[in-house]
């Protein structure tokens, strides 16, 4: 059986402690009330893919995917919005795992193509992508618009 399985609601409790890791590692502050009212609300809705690494003893690491169109392509694209390992177990190929699973995932679900962002200065994020087969988009810049009184 492999570690990588879908998320349930009975991971809650990890995976809010996992989310709240992975959000103070991008410079937001620990929330994990607003962590798990966010993570509840996922599973609830199955408006995301979420794959947790479980070697027994509940999720250390968690991939999550939110389906997307492409108008260019017109076909179903998935964002690969976040990839989190557990400070204490990384560095034994749990990331490299949960992302060939995201890409089994999105092959059985008939989604051609997986997108992500990552900061420029996580060159240990990068340096797995690339070694999976990712590459750099140099066609297209990101840009982020931040809107005033929108709740965020």
């Amino acid at each position: 059986m492999s570690p990588v399985r879908t998320a349930t609601l009975s991971d809650l409790d990890a995976l809010t402690t996992l989310l709240d890791g992975y959000r103070v590692f991008y410079q937001q502050q620990s929330d994990e009330a607003a962590c798990r009212g966010f993570l509840q609300e996922r599973l609830e809705r199955g408006d995301s893919y979420l794959l947790v690494h479980d070697a027994g003893h509940g999720p250390d690491a968690f991939v999550q995917l939110y389906p997307v169109l492409s108008t260019v392509s017109l076909a179903p694209r998935w964002l690969l919005n976040d990839l989190f390992v557990a400070p204490t177990v990384r560095g034994r190929g749990i990331g490299r795992a949960l992302m060939q699973a995201a890409a089994n995932l999105a092959r059985e679900h008939g989604v051609a193509s997986l997108t992500l962002s990552t900061q420029i200065h996580n060159h240990a994020a990068k340096a797995l992508y690339e070694s999976l087969g990712w590459e750099k988009n140099e066609a297209f810049d990101t840009y982020l618009l931040s809107v005033p009184g929108s709740g965020s």
